[in-house]
């Protein structure tokens, strides 16, 4: 299975071990991670950018990719869409249908809303589905939501918006009740009590987990409440353009059907966009985590519209993907996997980097020691090792498949056992740090009744996440939002419904000089070399 390389690697990483256990690398100082991130993270290089010539965010940079995005036309912007004929007619939209937008749609249809979801996917296909590692909440009796917000707010780089973390911190207990109360089957000792451990950059033990399929388990229990309260899901339609009035309220969305891709017309008091990442935009030809529909369709709706978008030249790579087997490149290999007590180690057994630095120092130090011909070869690249013999070690035989089943099974289908050798990983692409700017209710800055939760936000996390924070700020920011929206469609009057800003945005295009070869939103990723 392992190359003669990877053997020769595997038995320095073998050989240096017991020293390695018994002297724990130190924590770089802020000046050393400072001068890592802006030598080796993605983030710094310039030819990885763009910048945006039209719109809010105009003069700023943004990555190639969605910046291609963001200066190309409109789906619709010459097809006839009769906004007279509505197909369906809510109180609530809620585009994406992954756990914001459950939790959104649950809080709206609780308060009494007619709320329905729209996903160009099944509900479930989504970002949520896929997190492995677990849930913040600082709920323990020697943490605290200010110890939260501390280290979430120092992780970011002391950029998060302190309204938003604020909410994100001290609503998270009772996220985490509400989701125990829904059924999530969250770990538990004997005596009930939920087990929480570190992750990257955490002071305390405050990681809730199912396993390593929090996300999935999450996402399992959303998904049935929402089938089990009735509220409509449209699924395989895809949200191509908002809809104004003419007061410049948000008034619904032009949808698509994925199949026929016939257009139809809902009309909404509030609209709720959760549609979620980029990470199949590939930002520098990175592999990526994400599942199959993250192309950043909900930052290109609302910045069309009008919305300002926040940090989007800030993204997350995870800095243990999978490098080997080339079968599932790219794919999560959770923090959690560290937490129990795997070591970062380079080819010559060296453990260079403390194993729970926050993400982007992490990654940028795997960068480093790859660029600096410390990397493992493979045939898609090189990598370093993750030493996961160290947890049966350090937690006794039987933890891996306790705590981490389905990670074992990943590599097991594939000859490798985690247990007896350590697996090569290097970064993938993962989360969308910035995205849509919004107030702490939820709504955005500029356009009336829109509002935003879940990975197209920006600003909760600043400008770099902490692990866990992802499936927490789904919860809270995807309730509140629900909850936001119902209150407010009961005040909404909508005028007259129209497209005026789709052709705005074409003009302003034409006038910058600025139009990119394409449409957009993209809705799913081209990787047929013939597909345009």
């Amino acid at each position: 299975m392992f190359t003669a390389e990877m053997l020769e690697s595997i038995k320095k990483v073998e050989a240096t071990r017991a020293e390695r256990m018994s002297k724990e690398p130190r924590r770089m100082t802020a000046d050393e991670k400072e001068a890592l991130l802006k030598a080796y993270h993605p983030d710094y290089r310039e030819d990885g950018f763009a910048t945006i010539k039209v719109g809010p965010n105009k003069g700023q940079k943004a990555p190639l990719e969605l910046g291609q995005l963001l200066h190309s036309n409109s789906r619709i912007l010459n097809e006839n869409i009769d906004l007279t004929k509505v197909d369906y007619d809510v109180d609530v939209l809620v585009i994406g249908g992954g756990g914001a937008g459950s939790s959104a749609a649950i809080e709206a249809h609780e308060a009494g809303a007619n709320v329905m979801i729209v996903t160009k996917l099944r509900i479930g296909d989504a970002n949520t589905m896929m997190a492995e590692g677990g849930i913040q909440a600082a709920d323990k009796e020697n943490d605290s939501p200010v110890q939260h917000y501390l280290d979430a707010f120092g992780g970011g780089h002391f950029a998060a918006r302190p309204e938003l973390l604020r909410r994100l911190v001290m609503e998270a207990p009772d996220a985490i009740r509400w989701l125990n109360d829904l059924g999530v089957m969250f770990d538990k000792d004997e005596d009930g009590r939920m087990v929480t451990t570190h992750g990257g950059g955490t002071s305390r033990k405050r990681m809730h987990a199912c396993k390593d399929y929090s996300g999935a388990e999450i996402m399992r229990t959303l998904r049935d409440e929402v089938i089990n309260r009735g509220i409509p899901v449209v699924e395989f339609t895809s949200a191509v353009e908002l809809i104004k009035d003419d007061k410049g309220q948000v008034a619904g969305a032009v949808l698509m059907n994925m199949e026929t891709e016939d257009y139809l017309v809902a009309r909404a008091k509030t609209v709720i966009i959760a549609t979620g990442g980029a990470g199949r935009l590939h930002y520098q030809n990175f592999p990526t985590s994400n599942h199959y529909g993250a192309t950043a369709d909900g930052l290109v709706l609302g910045y069309r519209a009008g919305a300002p978008l926040l940090y989007q030249d800030t993204i997350q790579y995870h800095p243990t993907g999978v490098a080997y087997p080339s079968q599932i490149f790219g794919a999560l290999v959770t923090e959690k996997v560290r937490s129990l007590g795997a070591m970062l180690v380079n080819k010559d057994g060296e453990a260079y980097a403390h194993p729970l630095e926050t993400r982007d120092v992490s990654a940028s130090a795997i960068i480093r020691e790859c660029a600096n011909g410390k990397g493992v070869e493979t045939p898609l690249g090189s990598g370093v090792w993750l030493d996961t013999p160290m947890i049966e070690i350090i937690g006794g035989e039987g933890t891996i498949e306790k705590r981490i089943p389905a990670m074992l099974r990943m590599y097991m289908n594939y000859g490798i056992d985690m247990r007896k050798v350590p697996i090569l990983v290097y970064p993938t692409l993962h989360y969308q740090n910035g995205g849509l700017e919004i107030g702490g209710e939820g709504y955005t800055k500029a356009i009336p009744n829109l509002l935003v939760a879940g990975e197209a936000v920006g600003g909760i996390h600043g400008r770099n996440r902490l692990m866990g924070n992802s499936l927490l700020d789904i919860i809270v920011f995807g309730r509140n939002a629900g909850k936001a929206a119902s209150a407010r469609a009961k005040e909404v009057t909508l005028g007259n419904m129209n497209l005026d800003h789709v052709k705005a945005y074409a003009e302003e295009l034409k006038a910058a000089d600025a139009e990119f070869d394409g449409v957009s939103p993209l809705l799913l990723p081209k990787y047929a070399r013939h597909e345009r």
